[in-house]
């Protein structure tokens, strides 16, 4: 159950980033301001026009959702709330921008983007719930990579005091002549 709702949750978070991201670009209103004799003015507003700072939250979300695969404990309960706020803001910026706002001649795409926004925000938030209630339960990313503890023997050899360098030239045909002769030179 735990690897199911870890790839549910990593999904879902992508999905309603996505969502969200391609939504707050298209076009929620569209007014036309009629000019006598010429072509009506036509000026398009995204929803990233007036609500720029969701198009960052969405953002926030998706590097989010990369980070919920190589945290784990804690710290991947607090992105999870972190994404849980994200989709917030998400929701309510979406909400804030179709408030009030006359999509002209948009048509359905007036009403269409800005639910897709606010359902890609809940999509967040709830992913981003599930990861602060169970991402402490979650399969760790391999340990493969991670960095070794010394051995007791290296950690002697490394607090031994560093021995001064000779300053007399090297001689790197010996090397090669003891090589050539099928002996090891670094041997001694």
């Amino acid at each position: 159950m735990s690897r199911r709702s870890y790839a549910l949750t990593l999904a879902a978070c992508l999905a309603g980033a996505a969502l969200s991201l391609y939504a707050i670009t298209r076009t929620w209103s569209i007014h036309l301001t009629p000019r006598p004799g010429m072509s009506d003015l036509r000026e398009a507003r995204t929803g990233t026009d007036l609500e720029p700072w969701v198009t960052g939250l969405a953002l926030v979300a998706l590097a989010g959702t990369g980070a919920l695969l190589a945290t784990a404990g804690r710290l991947r309960r607090a992105l999870g709330v972190v994404l849980a706020l994200a989709g917030l803001g998400v929701l309510i910026g979406a909400i804030a921008g179709r408030a009030g706002l006359d999509p002209g001649a948009a048509g359905a795409g007036g009403t269409l983007w800005p639910v897709a926004c606010a359902v890609g925000g809940v999509i967040i938030a709830a992913g981003g719930v599930t990861a602060a209630l169970r991402g402490h339960r979650w399969p760790r990313m391999s340990a493969r990579y991670d960095r070794k503890p010394l051995a007791a023997e290296s950690v002697e050899t490394v607090a031994e005091p560093r021995r001064e360098r000779s300053t007399t030239p090297v001689d790197h045909r010996a090397a090669w002549d003891a090589l050539d002769r099928g002996d090891d030179p670094t041997a001694g």
